[in-house]
Formats: structure tokens, C-alpha cells, sequence
């Protein structure tokens, strides 16, 4: 993993963002991030294209959904970073799939 482009990916608020929710809470669909960020899906769904084409997150599909989570070959310098970053935000400690299960998506 090159820092230049790992630390480009995390100056974007919704990357980073979309990181921390996955270092705290684990594999995410795409309908999970558009619940908990707020956020369109199109907006949700480039900078997942950008973090996967990058190398930090990878995807795997079931059904009709998309899951993403952190790519597993992931240099430990990495995983430090976005670990510690995500212990300085509380904003997603709590894991709440409401707003996602009124959608009636991922199941």
C-alpha cells in the first residue's frame, strides 16, 4: 500500500467516515453507509468504487447486495492508522440497523 495514496483516501470526510463505520462495526452493505452517513447512494457508492479501486476496502456479493470491509491484506501500518482514527470517533459506536431495516434491504 503506497501512504501517499492510503493518506489521500482518508482526507475525504465520507471516506473516512465510511472507514471508521467499517473498523467499528465490521462488514457493511452499501444500505447500511446510506442509513447511518445520510447520504445518497450515488455519493455513498463512488467513494466505495474509489476505496476498493485504492485497495483498502474489498467487496463481496450476495444476492442483489454489496458487502464491503476492510481488504484483508492490509499492511499493519494501515490498519494502526484506521484503528486509531476510529477510537477518536464516537459518532459510530453504537450499531443501529433501524434506519436500515426500514428500507427492508440485506436480508
Amino acid at each position: 500500500m503506497d501512504q501517499v495514496n492510503f493518506f489521500k483516501c482518508l482526507a475525504d470526510q465520507t471516506r473516512l467516515d465510511i472507514l471508521t463505520l467499517i473498523v467499528k462495526q465490521g462488514e457493511r452493505c452499501v444500505c447500511d453507509l446510506i442509513a447511518s452517513l445520510d447520504l445518497s447512494q450515488p455519493k455513498i457508492s463512488r467513494h466505495l468504487a474509489l476505496l476498493r479501486t485504492s485497495g483498502v476496502l474489498q467487496d463481496r456479493r450476495q444476492g442483489q447486495w454489496i458487502y464491503y470491509s476492510l481488504q484483508a491484506n492490509l499492511p499493519q501500518w494501515c490498519l494502526d492508522v484506521l484503528n486509531s482514527a476510529a477510537s477518536q470517533d464516537q459518532r459510530f459506536d453504537a450499531v443501529d440497523l433501524s434506519a436500515c431495516e426500514s428500507l427492508n434491504c440485506c436480508e
